[in-house]
């Protein structure tokens, strides 16, 4: 079979249908004896379904031969281990005479049947032969093989199947489209739930490390899991102890009358593997660490144990978890109060940034349905929380805050799916490089880590705050109010200065604040005092009465072009004198769902605040227009991203991927090391998908630089020469450049400078046309190490070393993605024309990015693809330059099922 290429066997933790976690691996010749005894153990039915005819030990002992002879070409075997045995086997060999097939074989131990052990193989034998150039796997069954032919027809692929007496002929196509990433989604989901039962619905929990010391941390633990009200079991290990916080203390793991489903290890780091091995052969099924300061070795040790024996493992160097459900009421942290039930999920790395946001949503009054603090994060992750929130019922609003991915793309995707039934929201820290320009004028200098993040939450629908007080904020709006239909703002007041301030803070928020129409300002003017301005803001004086004012909002709730109303009331000694409340007018009366409702109270103490309203929840009242200016734009910005259809990537149709792979792998052979192909070779990988490129030339000599000058411009046009060498990126910065040559005897000039300049370092010399544009833009593609590839576009030219004015958005793009990036950069508005520039072909801009995205999305071994400048006309897009830099690497699927 056939291995990575230094001879390892590559292995990954995986989870089943039940949440148990086994090990997939390439199955290697050392495994014959385990592989036969599976075989051996299998009934005398299983046999028969398996080899089509009755048990007998040689059919077995065949299959193990074959299977464990390793190094044969287009043959692959997986197995899952766990329990310390083999609990399944995936196979296949290639079809000689079709050699974009093979035919598949599974089997899978009686004891781990209807448990998901042969779809996991499978799904991870597609994903083999995928990377070996496969198109389709075949395979053949009994007919009365219900079960195994429910694993094929469930994968979510294309498949067909063709009757032949008893037996049934399976094709299985390989395409990985939107119904099969489904399919997956919706088995890691089951997985995972399954998995986290036992860390945040334990019927027992053990503290191990429950100190004496009242300070200590594994004693407030203990406290918090008493006092919180655990519904469950709880025991305390500490040799030094009998009773702690009136619990009675065993000696160690072992000795406790039974094994918990959560451990909560508190012990010093050095203890850690230790600990959590014994958790493990006493089957503990899931551990929270709060210990902090493992080295690498204590590290791994750990990580290795909770994967051997199974177990989840949250932390270490965390704050705890807690899980406010009525059944459950676990607080197994040791924050100073407990957490106020309620239904915003929290996850944080931060221990900190966890209280910060327990005590500010208890605050609020909103609460928590759970809590994990993540810390390290060796295992659960916001991944998996988000699934977890997804399912519970219990949970209306998903916070994280994450300062690291371990699986970008896969958070993304689930994210997408959570958010279309929940708010999902973080704080974007870490955003200091987001002031920094771009240095130099390539794709990978200008997308910086934050460009990358903050492309994936926008994409994934994600609230990214600023700040936790931002966050606070836009909690507190999306948990008490509609989303808004848009983002159209009407500001009510009774001081006008304090209303234009608002207004102001709307506007710079990105929110529509503008005028009434006519017959609604004559509505208003209508019902409120004389005097009252009724524009945007509105002004209802100090004179106006509880009743006026609140006849003015049921008016402006009603109205169609209204989508919030934000109500800004400072306290007068008019209200005061007539007993009139104004606030009272904003939280009292008549429902005005679906209109986004907020205040602004100036004198209020507090940053935001949810005030009670007669029969319809909370309305947030804010001490300062600009934090209810920015809450209404991110339920707006989140509203607009949840009215968008679902959209599946947009693909180039005539894109060539077979021959821009060969073109790839070709020149890699050549250059094992990676690095920026000639310009020849770039072309054709870019003309593989149809990307518009400026005719060039590629000369050696001053004679073919002026006859490549003439057939390109002509005897009266301008021609460009570019100088090459491997690695060059700055072209002007080298003063490799040279500009507007006309005639022979400029070209043979320039021609000789540059030559005369880098002697042996010249390559050879790039002729092409000069183009001349006043609108130059840049787009390009990186592959980010962990986030993969993203798309980039901006302003372009010498100008995109001192404007930095770029957007970006991971691949494969939607529709909706590449209007996003179109719109989002500064430049955006000249594309629709501006003094002397002609409005620019939109539809070859759009063409441009998809097929970029294409690109990056089929070849992982483009590190770098820069069009810089493509210059953009009414009439189409052309690339002037264009450079590419390539790397070995091999294609990652980031959706294939697999534990960090």
């Amino acid at each position: 079979m056939k291995n990575t290429p230094d001879g390892s066997s590559p292995s990954v933790h995986a989870l089943l249908a039940d949440g148990t976690t086994v090990r997939v691996r390439q199955v290697l010749p050392e495994d014959h004896a385990a592989v036969l005894q599976m075989y051996e153990r299998l009934s005398p039915e299983s046999l028969r379904l398996r080899f089509f005819s009755a048990g007998s030990s040689r059919n077995g002992q065949r299959a193990a031969d074959e299977v464990c002879t390793g190094g044969r070409p287009g043959e692959r075997a997986l197995l899952a281990e766990a329990g310390g045995g083999i609990a399944g086997l995936a196979e296949y060999h290639a079809d000689p005479a079709l050699p974009a097939r093979a035919e598949v074989a599974l089997a899978v131990a009686d004891a781990w049947h209807g448990r998901g052990v042969g779809t996991l193989l499978l799904e991870h034998l597609v994903d083999a032969a995928r990377s070996d150039g496969l198109e389709a796997l075949t395979a053949e069954a009994l007919s009365e093989n219900y079960p195994v032919l429910r694993v094929f027809a469930d994968l979510g692929l294309p498949l067909t199947r063709r009757f032949d007496g008893p037996e049934v002929h399976v094709t299985v196509r390989l395409s990985q489209d939107e119904g099969y990433l489904a399919a997956l989604d919706t088995r890691g989901r089951t997985a995972d739930v399954a998995s986290m039962r036992p860390l945040l619905r334990p019927q027992s929990v053990a503290v191990i490390g429950a100190g004496r010391r009242p300070g200590s941390v594994g004693r407030a633990i203990l406290r918090n899991l008493r006092a919180g009200g655990f519904t469950g079991r709880v025991h305390a290990v500490n040799p030094h102890a009998h009773v702690i916080e009136h619990i009675p203390c065993h000696a160690a793991v072992p000795d406790l009358p039974e094994a918990p489903e959560l451990a909560v290890v508190a012990v010093p780091a050095a203890a850690v593997p230790s600990v959590a091995e014994e958790c493990g052969r006493f089957g503990v099924r899931a551990l929270l660490v709060v210990t902090s300061g493992l080295d690498a070795p204590q590290a791994a040790a750990l990580r290795t144990a909770c994967r051997r024996y199974g177990m989840r493992l949250a932390g270490p160097n965390c704050l705890g978890l807690a899980n406010t459900e009525e059944g459950v009421r676990l607080d197994a942290t040791f924050a100073a109060r407990s957490p106020l039930p309620g239904t915003a999920g929290v996850a944080a790395q931060s221990g900190g940034v966890g209280i910060a946001l327990l005590s500010g949503l208890s605050r609020l009054g909103i609460g928590v349905s759970s809590f994990v603090s993540l810390g390290d994060k060796y295992d659960v992750s916001g991944n998996d929380l988000l699934q977890w929130w997804e399912s519970d019922g219990r949970t209306g609003l998903a916070v994280l805050h994450l300062e690291s991915f371990g699986n970008p793309r896969a958070f993304s995707r689930t994210a997408r799916r959570v958010g279309r039934r929940m708010p999902v929201l973080t704080v974007d820290a870490g955003r200091s490089e987001a002031g920094r320009r771009a240095a130099a004028s390539h794709t990978a200098a200008a997308a910086t880590p934050t460009m990358t993040r903050q492309a994936l939450f926008a994409q994934a629908g994600i609230i990214a705050t600023r700040s936790i007080g931002e966050l606070l904020d836009a909690m507190a709006l999306l948990h008490s109010q509609p989303l808004p239909g848009g983002n159209s703002v009407v500001v009510v007041t009774n001081a006008g200065g304090a209303g234009v301030l608002a207004a102001d803070a709307c506007s710079e928020a990105g929110l529509n604040v503008q005028p009434p129409e006519p017959r609604l300002a004559a509505e208003l003017a209508a019902v409120l005092p004389d005097g009252a301005a009724v524009g945007n803001p509105v002004d209802a004086t100090a004179a106006v009465s509880e009743q006026e004012l609140r006849a003015c909002l049921d008016r402006l709730a009603a109205h169609r072009d209204v989508d919030a109303v934000l109500g800004v009331f400072v306290p007068t000694a008019l209200a005061a004198a007539t007993g009139d409340d104004l606030t009272r007018a904003l939280t009292h009366g008549p429902d005005r769902a679906p209109v986004t409702t907020a205040a602004v109270l100036l004198e209020q103490p507090t940053r935001v605040e949810l005030l009670a309203a007669e029969g319809h929840g909370t309305v947030p009242a804010f001490s300062d227009p600009q934090d209810a200016a920015r809450a209404l734009a991110y339920a707006a910005g989140y509203a607009k991203w949840r009215a968008r259809p679902q959209a599946e990537a947009a693909e180039p149709p005539d894109a060539d991927t077979g021959g821009a792979r060969a073109e790839v792998v070709s020149w890699l052979a050549g250059h094992p090391e990676g690095g920026w192909p000639d310009p020849a070779v770039c072309a054709r990988i870019l003309g593989h998908y149809g990307i518009p490129q400026i005719a060039w030339e590629w000369v050696h000599g001053e004679d073919a630089a002026v006859a490549a000058a003439r057939r390109l411009a002509g005897p009266r046009g301008r021609v460009v020469l570019k100088a090459y060498w491997p690695g060059l990126v700055h072209k002007s910065a080298e003063g490799a450049l040279r500009l507007g040559l006309q005639g022979d005897d400029e070209v043979r000039a320039a021609y000789r400078d540059l030559a005369g300049r880098f002697r042996d370092r010249l390559s050879g010399v790039v002729v092409q046309p000069q183009v001349s544009s006043v609108l130059e833009l840049v787009a390009g593609v990186v592959q980010d190490e962990v986030f993969g590839p993203l798309v980039l576009f901006g302003q372009g030219g010498t100008a995109t070393e001192v404007l930095a004015d770029h957007a970006a958005r991971l691949a494969p793009l939607t529709p909706y993605d590449v209007d996003d990036l179109l719109t989002a950069p500064r430049c955006a508005r000249l594309l629709s024309g501006g003094p002397g520039i002609a409005p620019v072909d939109l539809g070859a801009l759009e063409g441009l990015l998809l097929r970029l995205s294409r690109m990056a999305c089929d070849l992982p071994q483009l590190v770098e693809a820069d069009l810089n400048p493509v210059v953009a006309c009414p009439d189409g897009v052309t690339a002037l330059d264009a450079r590419i830099r390539l790397a070995p690497r091999r294609a990652h699927d980031p959706y294939l099922r697999r534990l960090r």
